[in-house]
């Protein structure tokens, strides 16, 4: 494969006097996994809140994983233990920042601000923020730990949503936009988060489990419906829909730092042999993995030069219209169906809560054929369908309408954890993908800044709006062809290629225990 990349020499060489010489006895192999964690004490060691975990203690771990023999058993049980423990807390951290729609739609309704321009700039606002710093805050995740990490994120989102309940008019709203935008910049990271834990078929279904906004778009709804018209003497009904979510957020912070396990070498819940275990798993299946690696400079670098990245790009920009302007113009698409505010906020539960199924379903069959591809264009064609259907009747039919938002709710979420599992099976080694899903995310979500300009129609109960989405859509439908396409063909000539080397060089290179880079005949793309 061609490459503009820089990659680091010794990772991307096939020369065979460039290989550094390592042979595996096999008799040497440790069958308890903890040979070289034994030497350590028992938990790494920070020298304070800001340093990385010590390095050593993660090379004891990978030099395990290399010599640990191990069943299938033992793996299903490994893997049980990583979902009973880090998934309930993504999905935690990931619910507890959703929704956010239904609680600034509350606070528009209470301040009255009808103009659909300023709307639509406190809608936009947000992005600024949040695209900037989605690149730093995945290096930063990676140096300090997950733990660390997500506990200064929520801190800071806590305490900007806290701030809302003494908001006082639009420009309050615009400011504190900006700041919740970077107090979630660093959210998205949990796609790379997830892909230090599981495998490459393991992967969709888990972020879609976790990092999809439905269900929590659902909970959302419910308590919108339920508290936009409670009031006292002291707190108006917008407001404590702002408490309910910043006083949770500030506690859940705290239990993350607790209990997040930051990486698989450092995970207390698992015994010494079970993280080689857990690490093992992963080196078979995206080949021997590291902890260390490029800087954020130099993997920047590297994913700018890749062409595979800007049509991630092209991919997620193009959907990122529909998905942004859906998460926040919801209910107000079904109050411009003719229901009140408070009734449009309550029929929201039923689109997210069948999007939800539907976004589980597509990731689990994704990872089940191991396909990703076909699966985007088949939610992007759900989708398009929705919006053709919103452009259309959307004034004839109440029915078909609401209709539609189930399609475009469900397409449209979809594409999220199939797009970013994508993208993390695809590039390789992890420093890269780290970069590499950051990049995507923040320079797709600058689109996103402009997305709810869009529905500038209110009138036209939002018709160019929805045509826009369905456009967009269809973009994304046919990069995810492309890059399909792209993907396949690079296979064929890694295969062509690998067959040409030597077997002298094929076993030298199947015992070298450096992570190969994606651009490395052996390294085989997900399409």
């Amino acid at each position: 494969m061609s490459s503009s990349h820089e990659p680091e020499p010794k990772n991307s060489s096939l020369d065979i006097e460039d290989i550094p010489s390592f042979s595996f006895n096999q008799s040497n192999a440790n069958e308890d996994g903890t040979n070289h964690q034994s030497l350590l004490g028992p938990k790494p060691r920070r020298k304070h809140f800001f340093s990385p975990l010590d390095p050593g203690y993660a090379d004891a771990v990978h030099k395990d994983a290399e010599e640990v023999v191990y069943t299938e058993e033992e793996e299903r049980r490994v893997k049980r233990k990583i979902d009973n423990t880090v998934l309930p807390l993504v999905l935690l951290v990931h619910g507890i920042n959703s929704g956010n729609a239904h609680v600034i739609k509350a606070f528009n309704d209470n301040y009255g601000i009808t103009d659909n321009n300023k709307w639509t700039l406190a809608l936009s606002i947000f992005y600024v923020g949040y695209c900037l710093l989605e690149m730093p805050a995945n290096v930063l995740q990676r140096h300090i730990g997950a733990n660390r990490f997500f506990f200064l994120s929520l801190t800071f989102w806590g305490i900007v949503s806290l701030s809302f309940v003494y908001a006082k008019g639009y420009a309050s709203l615009l400011v504190l936009r900006v700041l919740m935008g970077i107090g979630e910049a660093g959210f998205a990271g949990m796609v790379y988060y997830l892909s230090f834990w599981y495998k490459r078929d393991e992967l969709a279904v888990r972020i879609s489990l976790c990092l999809t906004g439905t269900l929590p778009g659902a909970i959302g709804g419910l308590l919108a419906f339920a508290l936009v018209r409670a009031h006292t003497s002291l707190l108006a009904g917008w407001q404590f829909l702002f408490l309910i979510e910043a006083i949770p957020t500030l506690v859940v912070a705290l239990m993350i730092l607790l209990f997040f396990p930051s990486f698989p070498f450092s995970a207390t819940f698992l015994t010494p042999r079970e993280r080689a275990i857990a690490q093992a798993r992963l080196n078979r299946d995206h080949k021997p993995q590291s902890h260390g690696g490029m800087n954020g400079w130099k993997g920047f670098k590297v994913i700018i030069s890749d062409p595979n990245s800007w049509l991630f790009v092209l991919i997620l920009a193009s959907f990122s219209v529909g998905v942004s302007t859906v998460s926040y113009f919801l209910p107000t698409l079904i109050k411009n169906l003719g229901f009140s505010s408070i009734n449009a906020q309550g029929l929201t539960v039923a689109p997210y809560v069948v999007g939800w199924f539907m976004v589980l379903f597509q990731a689990w069959h994704s990872d089940r054929t191991r396909d990703r591809g076909w699966h985007i264009m088949a939610s992007c064609a759900t989708s398009f369908v929705g919006y053709v259907i919103l452009a259309t009747s959307v004034q004839k039919s109440v029915g078909a309408a609401y209709f539609a938002l189930f399609l475009v709710v469900g397409g449209n979420y979809s594409l999220f954890p199939l797009a970013m599992s994508w993208a993390a099976n695809t590039f390789s080694p992890t420093s890269k993908r780290g970069v590499g899903t950051a990049f995507i995310v923040s320079i797709s979500n600058c689109i996103s800044i402009a997305s709810p300009q869009i529905y500038f129609d209110p009138e036209d109960a939002y018709r160019k709006g929805h045509a826009i989405s369905a456009a967009c859509l269809l973009l994304s439908f046919l990069v995810a062809f492309i890059l399909r396409t792209r993907l396949s063909l690079l296979n064929k000539k890694n295969a062509a290629r690998l067959a040409e080397l030597s077997k002298d060089v094929k076993n030298v290179l199947a015992e070298k225990d450096t992570e190969i880079w994606d651009n490395d005949p052996r390294y085989v793309f997900m399409t």
